[in-house]
């Protein structure tokens, strides 16, 4: 029973991987833009060194996801958290401690840096900083929505021409 369940799962595995790898190559960039670890920071090389886009169509498609899931994640943390904080009594008190304790660590720095925080944090192309990680910090510092998505989207565009002249091999690290 546990081998006929393991032999369909393995099954329908490879047909997502099959079928994934079967798109077109500006759809690969896109969804792969959108994965948490890899953002625009992996989706522009990938699509430079394997698929061999040219710097502009890698540029656009891994923004692009990027960009999106970005939307969908701010809009989804606050309907969820409201829905959860209007169900659950138990969340309700760890969010409100969350945002009570963020408040009185974090607040003159917010005031100080401002906008330039959360650009900053996703245009410098280093790991966990990210339109990701972006997303939970508007979240957590409640910045409103449209605001982060701005935020977010200039920190996207400043840090996607970066990680393609490391690319391209214009500017080194190292």
């Amino acid at each position: 029973m546990l081998l006929g369940v393991l032999i369909i799962i393995s099954g329908f595995m490879e047909f997502l991987i099959d079928w994934f790898f079967s798109l077109p190559h500006e759809w690969l960039v896109f969804f792969s833009a959108m994965l948490p670890v890899i953002e625009l920071r992996g989706a522009i090389p990938l699509a430079m060194g394997v698929w061999g886009m040219n710097v502009w169509q890698a540029y656009f498609w891994s923004v692009l996801g990027n960009f999106l899931i970005s939307v969908f994640v701010l809009f989804a943390l606050e309907k969820l958290s409201r829905f959860l904080m209007n169900r659950f009594q138990w969340i309700h008190q760890i969010l409100s401690f969350l945002f009570k304790r963020t408040e009185r660590l974090h607040t003159k720095k917010i005031e100080y840096w401002g906008a330039a925080a959360l650009i900053l944090f996703v245009a410098i192309p280093l790991p966990m900083t990210g339109a990701w990680s972006a997303c939970f910090a508007a979240f957590v510092f409640r910045v409103p929505v449209r605001l982060a998505l701005v935020y977010i989207l200039t920190g996207l565009l400043i840090s996607g021409v970066i990680v393609s002249l490391l690319s391209l091999g214009v500017i080194h690290f190292f």
